[in-house]
């Protein structure tokens, strides 16, 4: 059974490291973990994984944040992955720095990666695990705070924050989401 992770983000090295990228951490870990480099494709940076009898491609979209539906619609099809298969992994500003949130379907939430993903998929029944960035920001400093940098406190925080969301990863592929959901989202 195949699954398609995607971690939404921005190429180029003046986005590596932001706040908006932490779900390229999130898909990183998982191919070092499994010691599955990435390797460039068509519409995005592809890592190929094994966990237990399930086989995960990881997804890194190339096509930026706002048009990351054009690379889960590609890679679904190519790989004939059903949508209920897909999980992308977005940060969310609604939640404290950390907090892990996996939920099987849902609005955008003014997320503009998760609103090109549901346009062109043409619906909101997908599972997204949202990974909380904060909203330590002043008003009308929203972008230049998710385009900014963790700071040393999160930053030490993250190989934690890092290592569950790889958990929480493998257990939605393994168990299902409402399994998963019962056992990471309260915690």
């Amino acid at each position: 059974m195949k699954y398609l992770i995607v971690g939404l983000g921005n190429i180029g090295p003046e986005y590596m490291g932001t706040r908006h990228n932490v779900s390229f951490r999130v898909v990183n870990a998982l191919a070092d973990e499994t010691g599955n480099p990435f390797t460039d494709e068509r519409y995005g940076a592809i890592s190929r994984v094994r966990v237990k009898n399930k086989q995960l491609i990881l997804l890194k979209p190339n096509t930026f944040m706002n048009l990351s539906g054009h690379a889960v619609r590609y890679w679904l099809q190519k790989e004939n992955i059903p949508v209920a298969n897909l999980l992308v992994v977005a940060d969310d500003l609604a939640l404290p720095f950390g907090t892990l949130r996996l939920k099987p379907k849902g609005s955008d939430a003014g997320h503009n990666g998760l609103k090109n993903i549901q346009e062109l998929l043409g619906t909101q029944e997908y599972c997204r695990l949202r990974f909380g960035i904060g909203s330590n920001f002043p008003h009308g400093r929203q972008v230049e705070y998710v385009l900014g940098r963790f700071d040393p406190d999160e930053m030490e925080q993250m190989p934690e924050k890092l290592k569950r969301a790889v958990e929480i990863v493998k257990s939605f592929c393994l168990a299902g989401v409402q399994l998963t959901m019962n056992q990471y989202n309260n915690k």
